[in-house]
């Protein structure tokens, strides 16, 4: 009674929808919050949880979002994005603006292209580990995600026996994350063209290929359509500006498909919030259409992080493989206490660093470790890592 008192609200009316079972805040968010909970209680908490890098918006971006504001860049955009960007992401795509969505983030890209092709039941194969929306994304939209476990010991990646093996009669969709969160696996060419041999008898099913951290490999990429420019016409890329220009905030992703799929995943678009900002629609403009250098700059720094991370945490005791792109590692969790999630509470409890367990992103007995924070962050949370482990 004190609390339907104090706020007005009783609970007895309310009532969650069949569609949210099993649906909640991801573990990263929930570690993310409670990190900071602690910050601000006074906590000394060395957080390398999240996937956002430390690098600044470049500057042009931020002037060429404050000229647009300016020139009054402010009224509603065009559903599917403006005209100048999307045709700057399908010049450097190959393909026609028709052919292009831009939506408020690549999450928005991955949940419209559900919400527009899946009927109740229909399977969405994906790869275990996975980043942790994936599945609730496809259990939203009426789907059924079918996750394959691809352990360590084959890389993290899917196999063209694994794909062969799970493809029924409602398989709608193979997606493929690469550079992968949260392992940093990247298929090559070679091994896309092997699937896509699979996928070459199996005409129903199509493919999403996640490629937003394309620009942070630190051996070659390909992107899936390059390798098998043969399922161009039943493929969706995936991609943004969030990780490579440090524009997370802005919210600007978007996808590169075939025609009849993008007006499908306009028309969801449309009713659930129209156009993405204008102003960071320009903003997005500048990143791609501006100087590039910073690029191969900011990769060569998330490479040498990516190598002090390794090092600290094999030297830790963790089982630590060295990952091809993106900006995570996902060690295996020490012997000494193997389950992950009672690993990372004992962390942050005990050493003050907050890590993502495996289990949230579908395979236990691993962490997962952002690098993309400075480097004196990285340093101090390696040295309170191998602390905590050693006092196990």
């Amino acid at each position: 009674m004190v609390g339907k008192a104090m706020n007005g609200y009783g609970e007895s009316g309310f009532r969650r929808a069949g569609r949210l079972d099993g649906i909640e805040l991801s573990e990263i968010v929930q570690i993310s919050e409670r990190a900071a909970q602690l910050r601000a209680g006074g906590a000394d908490i060395v957080a390398l949880s999240t996937g956002e890098p430390d690098f600044p918006t470049p500057a042009h971006v931020i002037e060429a979002a404050h000229r647009a504001a300016l020139a009054g860049q402010s009224r509603y955009p065009a559903t599917a994005g403006t005209p100048a960007l999307r045709a700057a992401i399908a010049s450097d795509a190959g393909v026609e603006p028709a052919n292009v969505i831009v939506s408020t983030g690549a999450k928005q890209v991955l949940a419209g292209a559900f919400l527009a092709t899946l009927d109740p039941g229909d399977e969405v194969i994906t790869t275990a580990p996975f980043w942790t929306s994936y599945a609730d994304m496809v259990r939203l939209a009426g789907g059924v995600p079918v996750v394959l476990d691809c352990p360590g010991d084959q890389g993290f990646k899917l196999t063209p026996a694994q794909l062969e093996a799970a493809i029924t009669p409602r398989t709608r969709w193979l997606l493929l994350n690469t550079p992968s969160n949260p392992t940093g696996a990247i298929y090559s060419q070679a091994e896309l063209q092997a699937l896509g041999a699979v996928l070459e008898r199996q005409p129903h099913v199509w493919v999403i290929s996640d490629e937003i951290y394309q620009h942070l490999a630190y051996v070659p990429f390909t992107p899936f359509v390059r390798a098998v420019p043969e399922l161009a016409d039943r493929t969706l890329i995936v991609n943004g500006v969030s990780k490579a220009y440090s524009m997370t905030g802005w919210r600007i992703g978007w996808g590169i498909g075939p025609a009849p799929l993008i007006k499908a995943m306009v028309a969801v678009q449309g009713q659930i919030t129209s156009g993405a900002c204008s102003i960071a629609q320009a903003a997005a403009l500048a990143a791609l259409t501006g100087p590039q250098d910073l690029l191969a700059e900011r990769r060569a720094e998330m490479r040498s992080r990516r190598d002090l991370v390794v090092a600290g945490l094999n030297a830790a005791g963790l089982d630590c493989a060295l990952p091809d792109g993106a900006f995570y590692v996902f060690p295996k969790t020490p012997a000494q206490m193997p389950v992950d999630h009672e690993f990372c509470h004992y962390l942050l409890d005990n050493a003050g660093v907050a890590l993502v367990p495996g289990r949230a992103f579908g395979m236990p007995g691993h962490l997962r470790l952002s690098f993309a924070y400075a480097r004196q962050s990285l340093e101090e949370g390696l040295a309170r890592i191998a602390r905590a482990t050693a006092a196990l």
